[in-house]
């Protein structure tokens, strides 16, 4: 039944379009096809966005499977997540929670989810929550299995799953803490021996954690991007907290792409969600002698779960928000599980409220599921998910800039112009919309703007590929033939598998009557062409 009504509601998904980001890590990934892909997906730092080995092997297999048909990655995505929603009631079951298989359903239809389901790009989130659902289920099994010969197997197993996790995405740093709960939950001895078992999963956290900050913060650029002070950090995660349960119990106005929210330390309405969750905490710790262990394991999942995605650590996409569905994929198990919990629990207990429950329950249910087929649709292609989230987000420049990028694509030159400027508008420091207004500047003829374009672009993101290729393109129309070169080797010292900067450098030694090289570069140009049509 749960896998039937999985499948239903992804209906719109199945035949969905690339999307954001699916370039960089499918359809222009030369790691998923290049001979020795597999050396530098898990060896080397060429990997388009962070740390990810796993998710861009299982990426690399699916290419050679589907090529860039996108039908077969989104099933794999729904697949990964049927197989967690059973996860989920099979971990909440064995920790004798009440309305383990409601909170399963719940977990597999949520709008909420949409996001990392449908997304091809975020195979990661599915396949981590695979193995993070998988290393709790072996930890129950070894905790359950108390002076039996076999239980070692399952701690080693536990042991596997979570460094699958952590190759699949980082965030599966915060499982340690997850097991620790469990321990606590079972009302289980936390002792000098509990620690030292735990110590092993706190290691490796630690070191993956450690690489994902530091490429983050150096390799992804948000160093340079994102500036905010601890204080402005503490605010924005007290806020994000309330933004993601309003998003479970009321999922209204799900967007691809949240407005970013102002910070002002010096208001004092700033504090209000601070202020909240101190209160929430305090009632949660005083419920505990009437409800038990349940509502504050809970909270404590979901609080340690999402705390590296609530603004304590920089991420490269708080460039343009704080929020976004898929940051609490997992994380929402602790509400949902809640939730369900007392939801079962009441009609279990009061015969007269039990057809209401079930009919509550039922009218959930078949909320979530509309609201989910009219997420799903929102990722059928590219296009429908800019205009959708403009829609919801006028505001958001970057889903402005990027609608441009597909007018200029069909030859709409002048309406691509207005969307760059419209971002440019809301964010004058946006390098993107500035190259890109630079290229649309080229196509008609103002090669002195579009220098200029380019060049405010480079100040504001120096080394970016892109630009540099734009301001070669133009010095290249303007017949100097020195600085255009320039600007191609700078933007093949980034990204060295740039066929258009290969074949633009070409054509300026073909130009400059160096037949050799320009015939190297044109024939490294057909090469990489060659490797991502396969």
């Amino acid at each position: 039944m749960v896998g039937a009504l999985t499948l239903a509601i992804y209906r719109p998904a199945w035949h969905g379009g690339f999307i954001w980001d699916d370039d960089r890590y499918v359809t222009n990934n030369h790691l998923l096809v290049a001979p020795d892909g597999l050396r530098q997906i898990w060896f080397s730092l060429a990997a388009p966005s962070q740390y990810f080995p796993l998710a861009y092997t299982l990426l690399r297999i699916e290419r050679s499977l589907w090529g860039l048909d996108p039908t077969g990655y989104h099933f794999v995505n729904i697949f990964l997540h049927l197989a967690n929603a059973l996860l989920v009631w099979w971990i909440l079951a064995r920790l004798k929670i009440p309305g383990a298989w409601f909170a399963a359903v719940i977990f597999a239809v949520h709008p909420i989810q949409v996001e990392s389901v449908a997304w091809i790009s975020e195979l990661k989130n599915v396949l981590m929550g695979f193995f993070f659902l998988l290393t709790l289920a072996a930890w129950i099994e070894y905790v359950d299995l108390k002076g039996q010969r076999r239980r070692r197997t399952f701690y080693f197993a536990a042991l596997i799953c979570f460094a699958l996790a952590l190759f699949a995405k980082s965030t599966a740093c915060t499982l340690p803490a997850a097991l620790l709960l469990v321990l606590w939950l079972k009302k289980a001895p936390i002792g000098r021996r509990q620690i030292f078992e735990i110590v092993p999963f706190v290691l490796m956290a630690v070191g993956v954690g450690l690489v994902a900050i530091w490429w983050e913060k150096y390799h992804q650029g948000t160093r340079t991007l994102v500036s905010l002070g601890p204080l402005e950090r503490i605010l924005i995660a007290s806020r994000a907290v309330w933004f993601y349960l309003s998003k479970i119990f009321w999922p209204s106005n799900l967007t691809f792409i949240y407005p970013q929210w102002h910070i002002n330390p010096s208001n004092v309405l700033s504090y209000f969600w601070l202020v909240l969750s101190a209160g929430a905490a305090a009632l949660i710790y005083y419920l505990r002698r009437f409800f038990g262990r349940g509502p504050e394991v809970a909270a404590l999942f979901f609080l340690t779960t999402l705390g590296p995605l609530l603004g304590f650590i920089m991420l490269y996409t708080f460039r343009f928000t704080f929020v976004a569905d898929h940051y609490q994929y997992l994380a929402c198990i602790g509400p949902i599980a809640l939730a369900s919990a007392g939801l079962v629990t009441l009609g279990q207990r009061s015969q007269g409220l039990r057809w209401s429950v079930a009919a509550l329950g039922a009218v959930i249910l078949a909320a979530f599921c509309l609201l989910t087929v009219r997420q799903a649709t929102m990722y059928r292609d590219v296009e429908t998910l800019w205009r959708t989230t403009i829609a919801k987000n006028p505001g958001c420049w970057m889903a402005i800039n990027n609608l441009g990028v597909l007018q200029i694509e069909k030859g709409d030159v002048d309406g691509a112009m207005e969307k760059y400027e419209q971002s440019l508008q809301l964010n004058p420091d946006y390098p993107e919309a500035h190259y890109n207004l630079g290229r649309a500047l080229l196509q008609q003829g103002r090669i002195d703007d579009a220098i200029r374009e380019c060049e405010v672009a480079l100040k504001l993101l120096p080394n970016e590929p892109d630009a540099h290729v734009v301001l070669g393109n133009a010095f290249l129309a303007k017949d100097d033939l020195d600085q255009a070169a320039r600007e191609y080797v700078k933007a093949l010292t980034v990204r060295p598998d740039d066929a258009n900067a290969h074949y633009n450098l070409g054509l300026v030694w073909q130009k400059k009557g160096d037949i050799e090289r320009a015939s190297r570069e044109f024939q490294t140009a057909n090469e990489l062409d060659q490797l991502q049509k396969r």
